[in-house]
Order: C-alpha cells, then sequence, then structure tokens
C-alpha cells in the first residue's frame, strides 16, 4: 500500500518561496514516476513538473519554468518542490501524484495521489 503526504504550503506574499515536500510510504518511490499538480479554484487540475521512475525531470509547466525547481531524495522517500518568485497566480491546491514508471499528461494515470497542501500568493 502506498500512502503520499505533502507538506509545506502556506500563505506567502507575491516574491516569495516556499518549499513543498511529499513524503512517500511505501514501495512506489523507486519505481514510479513522481509528479507536482495543482488545482485552483474554479480550474482543471494541471501537471506542474514530473521525474520519471529513473529520475530524469522530464518538463515544467511554462509557467513555472525558471521559478520552481523539482528534486528528489531517494534515501528520505520524498519529492520536493522549490517554488521561488510566487505570483498569486499560482494560488492553488498542490498535490504529489504516482504513476506507473513514467510521466503521463492525464491524471488518470497517476494511481496514486496525497491529500493536496494548500498554497496562497497574496498581491
Amino acid at each position: 500500500r502506498v500512502h503520499m503526504m505533502e507538506s509545506g504550503g502556506g500563505l506567502v506574499q507575491a516574491g516569495g518561496s516556499l518549499r513543498l515536500s511529499c513524503t512517500v510510504a511505501g514501495s512506489a518511490f523507486n519505481n514510479h514516476a513522481m509528479a507536482w499538480f495543482r488545482q485552483a479554484p474554479g480550474k482543471e487540475r494541471e501537471r506542474v513538473s514530473c521525474f520519471d521512475w529513473v529520475g530524469s525531470a522530464i518538463d515544467y509547466l511554462d509557467s513555472v519554468k525558471g521559478r520552481f525547481t523539482i528534486s528528489r531524495d531517494n534515501a528520505k522517500n520524498t519529492l520536493y518542490l522549490q517554488m521561488n518568485s510566487l505570483k498569486p497566480e499560482d494560488t492553488a491546491m498542490y498535490y504529489c501524484a504516482a504513476a506507473w514508471r513514467y510521466c503521463f499528461d492525464s491524471e488518470r494515470e497517476y494511481n496514486y495521489w496525497g491529500q493536496g497542501t494548500q498554497v496562497t500568493v497574496s498581491s
């Protein structure tokens, strides 16, 4: 059984930074792709970034390129998302998710999800 838990969200002013963490309990971390998604109120959930199962960072959402950095610590079974230069439009619930081996655009391919952590950026 796989359990994923996000932390690190909060309220920050525009231009500030946050680091999200996602701890993964169970056997998924070394054979699954790990991704960050976000969902803003009234909008569809979108993939922010993803590592495939061998640890290659695949891509970033265009709107976060140069500001967000995904990383992972295999020894700690933890996925991170460093978010810098935050903007009000980054306000969303952020989720970590796992898919078998590869990164997919569709959230339907992700088998495991955390409960989410809220990020609110004030202007």
